[in-house]
């Protein structure tokens, strides 16, 4: 666990910190306080990216019939985990986690507690090395060949440069079943121009790389897919629920959306 830095913010820890976990550090919980005075919405906006991956996770299971998952970026376990959304649908579905983060590492058990019919796996790996992930034993052993995929990307872009975003998505879909999905969640400052702002440039005072995206710039992760409704918007008018009410625009820096394909 020496890859642990305890003297720098984390942004899988900040994320937990704003939700209210316990797997942070003093670093953390000062970068997330500073971020919610510069945006006071900030903890708002990081649960309704939570609440979206649950309801896309559940309608990949149960309407698309997806039951192998690949999730990038998977951060610290956040009470449901995606494996938990997806089994409780389907509980023979697959799920490969894929993350580079020792703390997630460290955590990793919490995220293989699968169903007795389903199977998890935790792979550590970079987002940057798509032929690792792809070709891994993991992947190997858990997915059936042909069947569709669901590759979920949720609040892990932001952090990737522009100039590798694209490709790197393209890298990992590509390969995948006609019929696989890919559901993806990025910030944006198109609602909230100044307060992201000033999240963004807390975020890159302390050496993370911070890529809010318009519209079109998260729309371009989709071309030549088969959206599903309602496309692409704002997570928290992602198939809204009773806990995406009274939520206001403002208050939400994510896009989301699922597509398939072809």
């Amino acid at each position: 666990m020496d890859r642990i830095d305890t003297g720098r913010a984390h942004p899988a820890r900040v994320y937990d910190y704003v939700l209210g976990g316990k797997d942070h550090y003093t670093v953390d919980v000062e970068a997330g306080d500073a971020m919610i005075a510069g945006w006071p919405s900030l903890p708002v906006s990081m649960r309704q990216n939570r609440l979206f991956m649950e309801r896309a996770a559940r309608w990949l299971a149960r309407e698309a019939g997806i039951r192998q998952f690949l999730d990038i970026g998977t951060g610290l376990p956040t009470a449901p985990n995606l494996h938990e959304v997806v089994q409780s649908e389907r509980p023979d579905a697959s799920v490969v986690y894929v993350d580079n983060d020792p703390i997630v590492l460290r955590h990793a058990e919490a995220l293989l507690t699968s169903s007795p019919e389903g199977r998890t796996a935790y792979l550590d790996a970079d987002m940057r090395e798509p032929g690792t992930i792809l070709g891994s034993a993991a992947v190997r052993e858990l997915f059936e060949p042909g069947q569709p995929i669901a590759l979920t990307v949720i609040a892990m872009l932001h952090f990737i440069r522009p100039s590798d975003g694209y490709a790197l998505v393209r890298r990992l879909l590509d390969p995948l079943p006609p019929g696989s999905f890919l559901a993806i969640s990025t910030a944006t400052a198109d609602f909230a121009p100044e307060e992201i702002g000033r999240v963004t440039r807390e975020y890159e005072s302390r050496g993370i790389p911070m890529v809010p995206r318009t519209a079109a710039e998260v729309r371009a992760f989709f071309e030549g897919l088969e959206p599903v409704e309602p496309g692409l918007v704002q997570v928290h008018r992602w198939r809204p629920e009773a806990a995406q009410k009274g939520v206001a625009p403002e208050q939400v820096a994510m896009y989301g959306a699922v597509a398939r394909k072809p």
